[in-house]
């Protein structure tokens, strides 16, 4: 972390954007503005919607509060979080001119920019620093259960996680979305004791996900590499 802190394109991209964000007072300037689109959508790890500044635009002007807006209807509440981050929408309070905001916005993208270099070496370990840092928060919002369960399976970096970590195939998501959310809970209940997201508050409970997750995709690593009999040696060698 205080190599990347170092990075000359990061120190750029985050100096400019506090500099600037404050003089933004709309969606259409936003992603007008390359640089802190790139800061923006990286703070919430979309950024590869770089290029989709019409989406993003759309996503931002409609805000979160309304139901029916764009970012409500999307299955990622990755874009949710973007839009009620600067609150561009009819009726909400727009943040670019607050700097504790825009600096949890700098925070995050920092922390994105981290957990993506640590992917160039490991993506199992960019997947668990992702959804531990997400989890956190999510435990332990004031939503109903259900609702964090829905979140959880729409963001797809926790999502993977605990697909891993619970030992359910690739071809999971194909099934009806209730049916996966009564498959989670029942696998849940079954590792951890609880069916609820909410206990995740316990860091106990969150270091035995990230060991799941971390056995399971290194076995899984071995059985795309070797044969079963392989797999056996190695096992017993360690």
């Amino acid at each position: 972390m205080d190599t990347l802190s170092q990075s000359g394109q990061l120190q750029r991209d985050t100096a400019t954007f506090r500099e600037k964000i404050a003089a933004v007072t709309s969606a259409q300037d936003l992603v007008a503005d390359r640089q802190l689109l790139n800061v923006a959508l990286g703070a919430f790890g979309l950024q590869d919607d770089i290029s989709n500044t019409y989406f993003i635009q759309k996503v931002l002007e409609e805000g979160a509060s309304a139901s029916d807006s764009l970012a409500n209807k999307l299955s990622d509440d990755r874009y949710k979080q973007l839009s009620a981050a600067f609150g561009f929408g009819s009726g909400e309070i727009q943040q670019t001119g607050n700097q504790t905001a825009m600096s949890r916005i700098v925070d995050a993208y920092f922390e994105n920019e981290f957990e993506v270099a640590v992917g160039e070496q490991d993506d199992s370990l960019r997947i668990a620093l992702y959804a531990q840092r997400e989890l956190a928060d999510l435990a332990s919002g004031s939503e109903s259960e259900e609702t964090k369960w829905y979140t959880l399976m729409s963001l797809p970096a926790m999502r993977s996680m605990f697909e891993t970590a619970l030992g359910l195939p690739t071809s999971f998501s194909q099934l009806d979305i209730d049916k996966q959310l009564e498959v989670f809970r029942e696998k849940t209940t079954s590792a951890f004791g609880g069916e609820t997201v909410g206990q995740f508050t316990d860091p106990d409970k969150v270091s035995h996900l990230t060991d799941l997750f971390f056995a399971r995709s290194q076995i899984s690593e071995l059985a795309n590499t070797y044969s079963g009999a392989s797999i056996a040696l190695t096992l017993l060698q360690s």
